[in-house]
């Protein structure tokens, strides 16, 4: 038997960090049911010397390729072999872990602004979408394709440029569009990271239907000679209309926050807030045809304005299939008065 002490990463936001280790034992628990040879027994919270641990077992040594995905584990600091003579943690071996970060992690923390997201938590469904997905084994291997259809100011879209993938975003809110346009340009110029970055009209028709914020970048000279760049593009348009500015079968993953009814929305000048439920209902038709044969949908919803269950419904209408395992029926948490946040997962077959 093999005993692990996973410390988890301090979040900036009390509230989450609160509730970081147990949704880091769901999520580790998704990787164990996922992609992990040496599966993790019994993860559970375990405090050693005042400071909390994720503790876990396994049967068999954790490979490198184990270790591999491990270090995708959103909340994870440092891992920890424990070897216990007498049944007692009494020595901590560290054990190497190579998170994924093609760029430096300020391209996640430096945009703060009202409704932001929680980083971790973005990372957390991102890493268990693309889990849930055809493409599980090469989540560190391939150049993913992810869309997040309810882009706000890119959270989503950043996680995935650091994890080496291409990214797509659609946000209503021109000012979002904008905000994201001038923080990518000026954080690629202060990087001095090789890049092209275009703000263009979308016609249709001659009639414009959009806007497209499409970028261009690798993280080296090298890279780039090599031709490993990356595409990142923010459209500004309705998420609804999805289908209309975006080609079928686009993205591998599609991940997204939607409203919780309480500050967030599809929405435009003039435009009523759409109720959570009315907006899926509208554009997950359009959404659906976007994901490739075997991808996945994560959506974080406020069970309290979008029931689970209502939710699962709405997924299996449009002929996809929802994740019940009980791996995935761990991330419900409290957010603040009046969100319940949880995660509804669905595969498309």
């Amino acid at each position: 038997m093999h005993r692990f002490l996973l410390l988890t990463a301090p979040s900036s936001n009390r509230v989450y960090a609160g509730e970081a280790p147990r949704l880091t034992v769901a999520e580790l628990s998704v990787f164990g049911e996922r992609v992990l040879g040496a599966r993790p027994r019994d993860p559970e919270e375990f405090h050693l010397g005042g400071v909390p641990y994720i503790h876990f077992t396994t049967e068999a040594p954790m490979s490198d390729r184990d270790l591999r995905f491990l270090s995708h584990l959103s909340s994870a600091y440092a891992l920890f072999m424990a070897e216990p003579p007498r049944g007692e943690v009494e020595l901590l071996r560290p054990v190497t872990l190579t998170p994924p970060a093609r760029y430096d992690e300020d391209l996640i923390t430096i945009p703060k602004y009202a409704g932001k997201t929680n980083e971790q938590f973005t990372r957390l469904l991102l890493n268990i979408t693309v889990l849930a997905s055809a493409k599980a084994e090469a989540m560190w291997e391939q150049r993913l394709v992810v869309l997040d259809p309810l882009a706000g100011r890119g959270t989503t879209l950043n996680h995935a440029l650091r994890y080496g993938y291409d990214a797509i975003g659609i946000e209503i809110d021109g000012r979002h569009v904008d905000a994201y346009s001038a923080f990518l340009r000026t954080w690629l110029r202060g990087k001095r990271i090789k890049h092209t970055v275009e703000l263009t009209p979308i016609r249709r028709e001659k009639r414009k239907v959009a806007r497209r914020l499409a970028a261009t970048l690798a993280p080296s000279k090298e890279a780039l000679r090599a031709g490993d760049v990356q595409h990142v593009t923010l459209l500004h348009a309705d998420a609804v209309a999805a289908r209309d500015v975006l080609r079928a079968g686009c993205c591998d993953v599609i991940v997204t926050d939607t409203p919780y009814g309480v500050a967030h929305g599809s929405r435009s000048a003039g435009v009523r807030e759409r109720h959570p439920l009315d907006l899926l209902t509208a554009a997950l038709p359009g959404w659906v045809q976007l994901l490739r044969r075997g991808g996945a949908m994560g959506l974080a919803i406020n069970i309290h304005v979008a029931p689970r269950d209502k939710v699962a419904s709405l997924l299996t209408d449009v002929g996809l299939e929802v994740v019940d395992s009980p791996a995935y029926e761990g991330f419900r948490h409290w957010v603040d008065q009046g969100i319940t946040r949880d995660v509804v997962v669905a595969r498309k077959p």
